[in-house]
């Protein structure tokens, strides 16, 4: 007789139909839940918090369907159906907006993916233990470093006289304008993001890593395998589920990229790559005061976020047999 870890017949349920197996699954849950009734009670305090800050403010969401007045409230505003979001697919900022978004969000997902990754690697193999809690440390601390004293330091760096600028004209290559040049803004925001976030997102892969049977190693090199063999078919294969999920949930947010990094390194030169989504939304929503017309930009971007998260889920769960559900 095959029994499962809830303690069902499974050679027996194959006759059952499903709404009697459904049931009993159901009578099985509650049977825990009156059994451990004192820990789902610790779940009681972060439902409370979850439906007051995170479901009951989703009510607001009708603003974007409203033409919203202040003095009226959301109830008593005129209800104006699709009209907002069709101001803003007809509007000529909608693809330089979507558009900067994308590329800026694409590329920084690619090119940050494997740095995490590589720098885990590298430090499970370190010899020296202390070299090791060095790099670690070094690498971790950017972290910790305010995304205003992040910009204040690019902007001290980069300027025409700043150090970069400087060991420029040192080695003869002469100096670059970065700050102002539309096309350095994408590289400046992405490397300066790798740079600040690779050894904060390495942790998750060391531990990872530090999960990893050392028999297989042991194995592995009686067989006379190198070093790259057994991170080739060793370590990644034992982190690729954790890269999946993860490369997952960062898709998921392939439209939300930071508000605050991006609005402070705008200028009036490189506004026409550096204006995204949340930018946008923040001119238009809390300087010019059109929240109905910004709750619907918000709207549409939350709603591209969940259809390419769960394409993705569904994607990696064909490929390769991991997914988030």
């Amino acid at each position: 007789m095959l029994v499962n870890e809830g303690g069902v017949n499974i050679e027996a349920t194959k006759s059952v139909p499903k709404r009697q197996l459904s049931g009993k699954k159901r009578a099985n849950l509650w049977d825990r839940i009156r059994r451990n009734w004192v820990l789902y009670l610790f779940l009681v305090p972060t439902l409370v918090y979850l439906l007051i800050f995170n479901y009951a403010p989703l009510t607001g969401i009708q603003i974007a369907f409203k033409k919203f007045v202040a003095s009226k409230g959301i109830w008593g505003s005129q209800w104006v159906g699709m009209k907002n979001f069709e101001k803003f697919f007809g509007s000529y900022m909608f693809g330089d907006v979507l558009a900067n978004t994308v590329i800026l969000s694409v590329y920084q997902l690619v090119a940050s993916f494997a740095f995490p990754i590589i720098l885990a690697i590298l430090l499970n193999y370190s010899i020296s233990h202390r070299l090791s809690k060095v790099t670690q440390m070094v690498t971790y601390a950017p972290h910790f470093i305010s995304t205003v004293v992040m910009v204040g330091m690019l902007n001290v760096f980069l300027s025409d006289s700043g150090i970069v600028n400087q060991l420029l004209a040192k080695a003869g290559l002469g100096t670059a304008h970065f700050l102002s040049e539309s096309g350095a803004f994408r590289h400046i925001y992405v490397w300066s993001h790798i740079w600040q976030r690779t050894g904060y997102n390495s942790v998750i892969y060391i531990a990872a890593l530090a999960g990893v049977s050392p028999e297989l190693h042991e194995a592995a090199i009686v067989d006379g395998a190198n070093k790259l063999e057994r991170i080739w078919h060793i370590d990644i294969p034992s982190i690729l589920p954790t890269a999946i999920i993860l490369l997952i949930m960062d898709t998921g947010n392939i439209l939300s990229l930071g508000f605050e990094k991006v609005y402070l390194m705008q200028n009036d030169l490189n506004l026409g790559v550096s204006e995204i989504i949340s930018t946008y939304v923040y001119k238009v929503g809390l300087i010019n005061a059109q929240y109905s017309y910004s709750t619907a930009i918000g709207l549409f971007n939350n709603v591209v976020n969940l259809i390419i998260l769960l394409s993705v889920n569904k994607l990696a769960n064909k490929l390769s047999g991991t997914s988030l559900l």
